[in-house]
C-alpha cells in the first residue's frame, strides 16, 4: 500500500497522456471504421513481393489513397484501398482493377469491403456497446459490493479503458471491431481480478477488525497474490502463442490484450485496493467475544 504514493500519480500522468494523444494524435481507424477497401496478397512461389512496384501499378490506377504494409513473410503485403464513390460496387470495380494490374503473381488471401453506411453505424454500435459494458460493471458492483468497493473498482475499470485507448494512439495498430472486442475483454479481466481482490479484503474486514486498514489491504493483496500471478500468466502465454502463429486479422487484438492483461493486473493491485484508503473505509467496531474477528487465533482469549 505505501507504493499508492507514486503509482497514483503515476497513474494519473498516463491517464492524462493517453487522453491527450487520443485527441490530438487519434486513433489509427481500421476499413471497419473508415469505410474502404482491404486486400492480403502473397506472392507465389514464396518470392518477396516488390513494394515499390505494387505502390506505381496501384497508384496509376487513381483510386485514391493506397497503403502498403509488409507483414509476416516477406512475401505477404497488406492493401488498404480508400473509400471509392459509388456505393458497394465502386468498391468491388476497384478491387477487381487491383487483380487485373498485379496479375496472377499474387494470390489472394482476402478481400474485405466495407461501405460508408455500414462503417458509421459499426461506430456507433462499439461505442454505445463499450458504454453499456462500462454501466452494468457499475450495476453489478454496486449491488455486489459497499459503494466504497464499487466506485474503486469502477475508476480502476476506467483507468484499464483509457490507458489502453493510449496505447492504441500510441502505436497506431489499426483500431478495428477486434479492438471494440479488446477493450471490453480487458475490462472484463480487470473486473474479475479486481473482484477477487475485493471478496478477500471484505473477508478479512470481518475477520480483523483492529488491524490498520493498510496492513489488512497488504494482507489480503498477498493472500491471493499467487492467484492473480498463475491466471496472467496463463493469459499472457496464451496472447504469446496467437501474437507469433497468429494471423496479421487479428494482431491487433492480440497486441492490445498483451497490454491490457499487464495493465489490468496493475490496476487491481495499486488503484483499486489503495482507492478504499482515501474513501475512508474503516472497519466496524469489534463485537464482544468475538475471537477470530478479532485476529486472535482459536483457542486464545481475545484481548479487550
Amino acid at each position: 500500500m505505501k507504493w499508492r504514493r507514486i503509482t497514483f500519480p503515476l497513474s494519473g500522468a498516463l491517464s492524462l497522456l493517453a487522453v491527450v494523444l487520443f485527441f490530438t494524435v487519434g486513433l489509427n481507424f481500421g476499413i471497419d471504421f473508415r469505410g474502404g477497401t482491404l486486400v492480403e496478397i502473397q506472392a507465389r512461389n514464396g518470392a518477396a513481393a516488390d513494394l515499390a512496384d505494387i505502390r506505381s501499378k496501384l497508384t496509376a490506377l487513381d483510386l485514391g489513397e493506397v497503403q502498403l504494409q509488409r507483414f509476416g513473410a516477406p512475401s505477404d503485403v497488406l492493401i488498404r484501398l480508400a473509400q471509392q464513390p459509388g456505393g458497394d460496387e465502386a468498391q468491388q470495380a476497384a478491387v477487381r482493377k487491383v487483380r487485373e494490374t498485379l496479375g496472377d503473381g499474387y494470390d489472394y488471401r482476402r478481400v474485405e469491403v466495407v461501405g460508408p453506411r455500414v462503417s458509421g453505424e459499426l461506430v456507433q454500435n462499439g461505442v454505445l456497446g463499450m458504454l453499456v459494458a462500462i454501466f452494468g460493471i457499475l450495476i453489478y458492483l454496486w449491488f455486489r459490493f459497499e459503494w466504497e468497493f464499487a466506485v474503486g473498482a469502477t475508476i480502476a475499470t476506467l483507468h484499464d479503458v483509457v490507458l489502453t485507448i493510449g496505447f492504441y494512439s500510441i502505436t497506431q495498430i489499426d483500431f478495428d471491431l477486434s479492438s471494440v472486442a479488446a477493450v471490453l475483454t480487458i475490462m472484463g479481466f480487470s473486473v474479475n481480478d479486481t473482484v477477487v481482490i475485493y471478496d478477500r479484503i471484505r473477508e478479512m474486514l470481518r475477520r480483523y477488525k483492529k488491524m490498520p486498514l493498510d496492513q489488512l489491504l497488504d494482507l489480503a493483496m498477498n493472500s491471493t497474490l499467487s492467484r492473480t500471478a498463475i491466471t496472467s500468466t496463463t493469459v499472457i502465454l496464451s496472447l504469446l502463442g496467437m501474437f507469433f502463429f497468429g494471423p496479421e486479422a487479428i494482431q491487433s487484438f492480440v497486441q492490445a490484450m498483451l497490454f491490457g492483461a499487464v495493465v489490468g493486473v496493475y490496476s487491481s493491485a495499486f488503484i483499486a485496493a489503495p482507492l478504499l484508503i482515501y474513501f475512508g473505509l474503516r472497519t466496524r467496531p469489534l463485537a464482544e467475544g468475538s475471537e477470530e474477528e478479532s485476529g486472535a487465533p482459536r483457542g486464545a482469549k481475545a484481548r479487550t
